[in-house]
């Protein structure tokens, strides 16, 4: 065990004894090299940053604040249907100050710095050097926006002509410490053309705020790309990117020919009689597609909000009391309502001076023919005329007695002519537009059938057109539960429901088109950033309305409607156009208020395009009463333009004589002017009739007579529209009411029915 022990002994003393001075000294002068060659090291990073500290500083900072820089993306455009820009984004550029890097070398940067910005754009040096002295410490500052290229352009090359001759005369001094981020504006090159189809964008240039710009938004934004850099030796940024992926390119339906046209003719309209609105849509009948929609109140896309010229003041502070008034009960409907004496203790000036540009905002932008509501008039009685047909109930050879009343449900409701049209057929009470002849055919229809046809024609529902903001129908229009006698005659000609244009139009082109409902829409494509077509918006068959057979001996009779009967002002010479005039009552009944319109088409055996307009009030003195004659005659100029445009040629050459556009002497409730009386049993001879230019029932100054004032309870006259959800910019609130601003709420007592 001892010896064990002793060699075990030996043996680490041998081993120690291996770690030879030798070694030792080697390790040492290892030790040395490298402690050398640290401080060498240490040197060389302190020579280069006493060197070179003011770079290494900017590079270390740099690197700090333009690690993760966002790249903003391109909106996708708007095109008409041909191609032509609607809406586009340029580039623009945002001037950003980095005082910090100028105030690293005040000496050499900050003179330099100011003289290139004054040189350039104008800007005050006094106060551009102070903001840079006052700001040392921050290294951004966004001074001015969306510049264009031939500005940044400028700068960039003063600034590199001024470093270069420094640099060759060996000074210091150096254009520092200003650059340009990249930024998009939006533009819309026709202004206000298209404007409630377009739409726009919000101030954050994101998100569309009405229109194609709103309902499309998905489609058009695209995705921001990131920038990471530093600043190189000579102070100029490098950069490693990810790209920004741009938004998609929307082709819309609308021609922007055909939407010129229109909104000229609207023009003049509003510039001569005038009316306090006017709405027009031009439809495909064999597709759905919408090739202009326009209206009266038009507004510059390029600038929105701007209210001058529209609304003074005291409008403004009106319409916000009122807003106010209103919005301050809902909110608070579990309490007592306050009076327009009481907005001031519940809201300051800014916030109803708010309201009110909320209300004038909701005016302006808002699409008449999308949005609002109207009882249609006489345009409905080829619908009722429909139903009765496709029932089997008539097929058209029928001939009924217009005495001039019809008593319903505790009301004589008078026809055009209250002496009476006499003995006419289905085709000539269309011609005549006879209301005694279309509350026959709605009573032997009864309510049951009458409510069915008016949901197969898409009357109480929304289109699904795609714009934002299309009325909600369902509640003003009457279904076979709440239907009575009086509101049955009444629906028959088109007065006691409501309904928008584009329902109306929709409902047309399936009739001419031979009974094929299409989904109104005003997209054609999407297509990708390099062009590519990425979505098809194919049309969509809704549903079938009505026979073949139905469809021709309709058109045939609007034909018959516009050459003979009550639609001749909209005649167009050479070309056979069908349609269908219309002059409805307006509510309340005692305002003699009323709204004329005409719906038409061409050719009349194989429709290319229908035209509807509508005209709100026309502005014509208290002792004239206003004719369907007026909506006849902006049509016939609209499809005079547009039929040679769509390559529709007359059907025959032009007669010599022209043919007489002017407006009837006298429009409005006539005394007898037919030579039948109303006794007559058959019909009077052809060539012997003498046709009505229109189709109003005056109100009836005893009670009991004339068109009820009864729509379906909780109906409004005005509107009902979805709400744009408009966001705002700032702190003004741009979100419009639901039921649209300053609705008239129509009465929903049931008279005599």
């Amino acid at each position: 065990m001892k010896t064990s022990q002793k060699n075990s002994a030996r043996g680490r003393k041998g081993k120690k004894r291996t770690f030879t001075r030798n070694m030792q000294k080697k390790l040492a002068i290892a030790v040395i090299v490298i402690t050398l060659a640290l401080f060498a090291l240490i040197y060389v990073i302190y020579d280069i940053v006493q060197k070179n500290e003011t770079s290494y500083t900017q590079i270390v900072l740099s690197q700090q604040d333009y690690e993760s820089r966002p790249i903003p993306y391109k909106r996708g455009d708007i095109m008409d249907r041909n191609g032509t820009y609607l809406a586009m984004t340029n580039k623009v550029y945002n001037l950003i100050l980095d005082p910090r890097q100028i105030m690293s070398d005040e000496e050499n940067y900050l003179e330099a710095s100011v003289s290139a910005l004054v040189s350039v754009f104008g800007y005050d040096p006094n106060t551009i050097r102070t903001l840079i002295r006052e700001n040392a410490s921050k290294q951004y500052i966004r001074y001015e926006r969306q510049l264009s290229y031939e500005q940044k352009d400028a700068f960039d090359t003063l600034k590199k002509e001024m470093n270069e001759k420094n640099a060759a005369n060996n000074s210091k001094e150096r254009v520092r410490g200003v650059w340009f981020e990249e930024e998009y504006k939006r533009i819309y090159p026709y202004n206000s053309l298209a404007c409630s189809v377009v739409g726009f964008v919000n101030s954050d240039g994101i998100d569309g705020a009405v229109g194609i710009e709103k309902s499309y938004n998905d489609y058009l934004i695209g995705t921001n790309g990131r920038e990471y850099g530093y600043l190189n030796d000579d102070s100029n940024l490098e950069r490693v990117i990810k790209s920004a992926t741009n938004g998609n390119t929307v082709v819309s339906t609308i021609d922007l020919k055909i939407q010129d046209v229109v909104e000229k003719n609207i023009q003049l309209w509003q510039d001569g009689i005038g009316s306090d609105r006017v709405g027009v849509v031009v439809m495909n009948p064999n597709n759905g597609e919408v090739l202009a929609m326009a209206n009266s109140q038009k507004f510059d896309l390029n600038n929105p909000r701007d209210l001058t010229g529209r609304f003074s003041q005291a409008e403004i502070r009106e319409f916000g009391l009122k807003e106010a008034m209103d919005t301050y009960n809902r909110k608070h409907k579990d309490e007592t309502s306050i009076t327009l004496e009481q907005v001031t203790d519940h809201y300051s000036s800014d916030e109803i001076d708010s309201f009110g540009k909320q209300v004038a905002w909701n005016q302006i932008w808002r699409n008449f023919c999308v949005s609002d509501t109207y009882e249609p008039g006489s345009p409905q009685k080829i619908f009722t005329v429909a139903a009765a047909m496709e029932e089997g109930i008539i097929d058209g050879s029928e001939t009924f007695l217009c005495d001039g009343v019809q008593s319903v449900g505790g009301w004589d409701i008078d026809c055009v002519i209250k002496s009476g049209h006499g003995n006419l057929t289905v085709t000539e009470s269309l011609m005549q537009s006879c209301n005694d002849c279309m509350m026959q055919i709605a009573a032997m229809t009864g309510k049951s059938r009458f409510s069915k046809y008016q949901k197969i024609f898409g009357f109480g529902a929304k289109t699904g057109i795609d714009l934002p903001g299309e009325a909600d129908t369902k509640n003003v229009v009457y279904n076979e539960d709440n239907m009575n006698p009086t509101s049955l005659a009444t629906n028959s000609f088109g007065q006691n429901y409501n309904c928008t244009m584009i329902q109306m139009a929709a409902a047309y082109c399936s009739v001419i088109n031979g009974g094929s409902y299409y989904e109104p829409h005003v997209v054609r494509q999407i297509l990708n950033s390099q062009g590519a077509v990425i979505k098809r918006v194919e049309p969509k068959l809704v549903r079938e309305t009505v026979s073949e057979s139905t469809a021709n001996y309709l058109k045939e009779a609007l034909f018959r409607t516009v050459a003979e009967g009550t639609g001749k002002a909209a005649a167009v010479e050479g070309y056979e156009i069908g349609g269908k005039t219309g002059t409805a009552e307006k509510y309340p009944r005692q305002n003699k208020n009323y709204l004329v319109s005409f719906c038409g088409f061409a050719p009349v055996h194989n429709p290319q395009v229908l035209v509807y307009v509508v005209i709100d009030v026309p502005h014509v003195p208290s002792y004239e009463q206003p004719h369907s004659s007026y909506a006849s005659g902006v049509f016939q100029k609209i499809m005079t333009e547009i039929l040679p445009y769509l390559n529709i040629f007359p059907v025959e050459d032009p007669e010599n004589e022209n043919l007489d556009e002017s407006l009837p002497e006298r429009e409005g409730i006539t005394d007898n002017i037919n030579s039948m009386t109303p006794g007559e049993t058959e019909p009077t001879p052809e060539e012997t009739k003498v046709y009505q230019t229109d189709e109003y029932i005056e109100s009836g100054e005893e009670s009991g007579r004339g068109v009820p004032g009864q729509l379906p309870a909780g109906a409004t006259e005005s509107g009902a529209g979805e709400s744009s959800a408009l966001e705002s910019s700032g702190e003004e609130s741009e979100a419009s009411s639901e039921s649209g601003v300053g609705g008239e709420s129509a009465s929903s007592e049931e008279n005599g029915g």
